[in-house]
């Protein structure tokens, strides 16, 4: 099974196309459909740009052996942090509309008068504006997607880190 696995530069270039979509597709619905994000959605692309920062040097670095592993280890812990967003948004939208957070600061704004770490605590709590479901391809709202980009992008990270090492 594992030799017939493309080069770990390939499989990163992939890895980076599925990124620059996801992304594309995340500007496409705010600047075309006029979907403005929300602070967790925001996130969730900060991840998506980590994992695609990594896979980008790690694509054109081409590294063998343990640097494969290093880049596969910082790929995961980066999905990992968009998926955990992306659940908490998730969590978020099936609040009954009883328990919703109320509608706090925007982002701008929380940035330029609170220190970073109350503006995480403040985002990854949650206000009502990611509660709201503006948008769904087959049944999936837009963090349920980024969920998806993100698990696979996990898997991905997995295969490259237990693939069998090459000098």
């Amino acid at each position: 099974m594992w030799s017939k696995l493309p080069s770990p530069r390939a499989l990163n270039g992939l890895a980076l196309l599925a990124c620059v979509i996801a992304m594309a597709s995340a500007l496409y619905l705010q600047h075309v459909d006029g979907l403005e994000p929300c602070p967790l959605c925001i996130f969730q692309r900060v991840a998506v740009f980590a994992v695609m920062a990594i896979l980008l040097v790690a694509f054109l670095h081409g590294p063998r052996g343990i640097g494969v592993r290093i880049y596969a280890v910082l790929t995961a812990l980066a999905a990992l942090v968009g998926g955990g967003i992306a659940i908490r948004h998730l969590w978020l939208q099936s609040l009954p509309p009883d328990q919703v957070p109320g509608c706090g600061p925007g982002l701008d704004y929380m940035l330029d008068v609170f220190p970073l770490h109350d503006v995480l605590a403040q985002v990854l709590s949650g206000s009502g504006e990611c509660a709201e479901i503006s948008w769904t391809f087959l049944g999936l709202s837009i963090p349920g997607w980024s969920l998806v980009v993100f698990t696979g992008l996990l898997l991905f990270a997995l295969v490259q880190l237990f693939r069998p090492l090459r000098a």
